[in-house]
């Protein structure tokens, strides 16, 4: 039996869960501004307290290793690496757009297009058929009329998460489906993916490992106010 607890962070908010050989136990979320950086390690705590577990029961972390958010994949990242050093506890990661997919419908037939915000017209993706075969790998692309033409010409093309929203005036086409609901990872949906990698073994190195970023990070550099003369 294999109990592993995994973390979600690469979006606005936290969630947490546990799942015994891949089938949920309990979870808990919080989906707020810089909620990760404030409540992960409180909603940690609470999702093992309410479940009567300790982290001497875990067999293994899991995380939401990106793409997403640069913040959250930082905060989730070095919490877990913390946890894991400290209670020698391997540690497993899931693509953050895979989580979306496995959210999708089973009954779905088609291709599918999990999207995470990447600013202005720009999202990270991936699109996989229905039955998880890879069609096109994870990827910041920008969005304009010509986007997936060429698969939508001949699939239909389910477009899911808070980046598909914004690309529903640029994506025109009969065979372009946008779900009303909106899809976002969640711990709760880590649970399956995480413990396939548990059986093969497939462990990160703890101290090595880094979120996937995809794109190097830009920041800004506040600009000082300028002195004003009469």
């Amino acid at each position: 039996m294999a109990l592993i607890l995994s973390i979600e962070t690469s979006s606005n908010g936290c969630s947490a869960a546990l799942h015994i050989n891949g089938e949920l136990l309990s979870n808990n979320e919080l989906f707020a501004e810089r909620s990760s950086a404030e409540m992960l390690t409180t909603l940690i705590q609470n999702l093992l307290s309410v479940s009567k577990k300790r982290f001497e029961d875990i067999d293994a972390i899991a995380i939401s290793k990106g793409p997403g958010s640069y913040t959250g994949l930082r905060i989730g990242v070095s919490t877990v690496k913390g946890i894991c050093f400290a209670k020698d506890i391997p540690l497993v990661s899931v693509n953050t757009l895979d989580i979306m997919i496995s959210q999708v419908p089973a009954f779905y037939e088609g291709l599918i297009c999990p999207m995470l915000d990447a600013r202005r017209m720009e999202v990270y993706c991936k699109l996989t058929d229905s039955s998880g075969n890879e069609q096109m790998p994870t990827s910041a692309k920008i969005i304009d009329s010509g986007a997936f033409e060429d698969y939508l010409k001949d699939s239909k093309v389910l477009f899911c998460g808070e980046g598909a929203e914004k690309c529903k005036t640029a994506i025109v086409s009969s065979n372009a489906i946008f779900l009303s609901n909106q899809i976002r990872p969640k711990a709760s949906f880590m649970g399956k993916l995480a413990f396939e990698k548990v059986l093969k073994s497939d462990f990160e190195n703890v101290s090595e490992f880094e979120p996937y970023y995809l794109k190097e990070f830009v920041g800004t550099t506040p600009t000082k106010n300028k002195k004003v003369t009469a």
